[in-house]
């Protein structure tokens, strides 16, 4: 009798590339490549090697210059000979379709750029109609533009003028232009389809958030992997799904909550990344609506992350793409219990750094001037949440009042009985 032995399924490996340009230095390449590992790990593939190039900017041929590409192609070759396979090459930018057409050609293997990883990510990660549909939405969008490189081995095949085709032969389309229009058609036909649908949900989502009543609405936001979600479930008492994965939460959750008889509602959204594809804002437009909407605005922060300076930038910035840069917000700063430093002698006198810096020091820079509108917290390790629910509770109050100056039933206990 045979014995069948059930191995477990080796996960896809993958080559990053990236560049080095006059806009993004080394150093912002290498933090770019490393949230891109980290993309690759969340799409559930193992990066086995990084390549990056100096260049004015891309080649709008071959996205890096042709010299790399052979060496790209060479390391593809000699891990094949070695009996490793490399499954996919992924681009930190994103690519044109004369672009991957001609990687491809080049490298033979599966070809990504930052904005199809995420996107598959995203198909991964939707869990509810409305998120799948938002999904497939931005799909299309960014396949609509890159459909021709699916047909190029149909292009010779068929006449044209001069093809000797005879009578009715002047403009002849082959069969790959053919193919190309009815793919075209198909899919814009389904992008009719899917903003249709969204509009529908829209529309519902709409009705639900007009029956809520007459309460505050707080809306968490912020890069993505900054714990949102921990600390959605933390404050709301809800089991919100959060793990160690970039894009954890893409359908928005929306909780009440109660502090000291004060009701309101708190939201956790999608989180924000660097070159968020524009389709996938506009896809998820009703998602974000709980941003536009909301009355209050909680900007979670991974301070522990040597960058989360720029992260804070990129969530500043996409706030006012969706028209929110001017409603009220508080910076929360989480994972203190992850936040590492080399404590300095008293005699050392080398320069602090983002690596060697103290939390104490940290403090006193532009955050101090932030009086109450900054915390810093663990969500995980529940660190100053007490302090963080009590000046939530101050603003929440306050724009009650402002908003519904005569609703009174929720003050039916004084200051001095607190």
């Amino acid at each position: 009798m045979k014995e069948f032995v059930i191995s477990e399924a080796k996960a896809e490996t993958a080559v990053l590339v990236g560049l080095i340009t006059k806009d993004q230095d080394e150093n912002k390449t290498k933090e770019y490549l490393d949230e891109l590992e980290f993309l690759a790990d969340t799409a559930g593939a193992v990066t086995v090697r990084r390549f990056t190039q100096r260049l004015n900017g891309p080649s709008s041929v071959t996205y890096v210059g042709q010299g790399k590409l052979e060496e790209i192609r060479q390391f593809i070759k000699d891990e094949e000979d070695n009996e490793r396979e490399v499954g996919m090459v992924i681009f930190d930018d994103e690519l044109s379709a004369k672009q991957i057409r001609n990687i491809e050609k080049e490298l033979k293997v599966k070809i990504l750029d930052r904005t199809s990883l995420i996107l598959d990510i995203f198909a991964m990660r939707a869990q509810t109609a409305e998120a799948k549909t938002q999904v497939e939405l931005a799909q299309h969008r960014y396949m609509l533009p890159r459909l021709q490189r699916l047909w190029t081995h149909l292009e010779r095949q068929g006449g044209g003028s001069g093809s000797g085709g005879g009578k009715g032969s002047v403009g002849l389309r082959g069969p790959g232009e053919t193919q190309l229009e009815m793919d075209r058609r198909i899919i814009l036909q389904r992008i009719t389809l899917l903003k249709q649908r969204l509009l529908e949900i829209d529309k519902q989502k709409t009705t639900q958030r007009k029956n809520r009543g007459r309460l505050i609405r707080v809306a968490l936001v912020g890069y993505t992997n900054v714990g949102k979600s921990t600390m959605m479930n933390l404050l709301s008492k809800s089991e919100v799904f959060a793990e160690n994965k970039l894009f954890a939460t893409l359908d928005t959750t929306v909780r009440k909550m109660v502090i000291e008889n004060l009701p309101f509602l708190i939201a956790d959204t999608v989180g924000f990344i660097r070159k968020l594809p524009t389709d996938l804002v506009d896809s998820f437009k009703s998602t974000l609506d709980e941003v536009r909407e909301a009355d209050l605005l909680l900007h979670v922060v991974d301070i522990s992350h040597p960058d989360f300076e720029d992260q804070i930038k990129v969530v500043e910035k996409t706030l006012a793409d969706l028209g929110c840069a001017e409603k009220p917000s508080m910076i929360v700063f989480n994972k203190i219990d992850a936040y590492s430093w080399t404590e300095k002698e008293p005699d050392d006198l080398t320069p602090e750094t983002k690596e060697n810096i103290s939390l104490e020091s940290l403090k006193k820079t532009w955050m101090a001037r932030m009086n109450d509108n900054c915390i810093f917290i663990s969500a995980r390790e529940k660190q100053n949440i007490d302090e963080l629910r009590d000046i939530l509770y101050k603003k929440v109050r306050e724009l009650h009042v402002q908003k519904y100056p005569y609703n009174d039933f929720l003050y039916d206990v004084t200051e001095e009985e607190r």
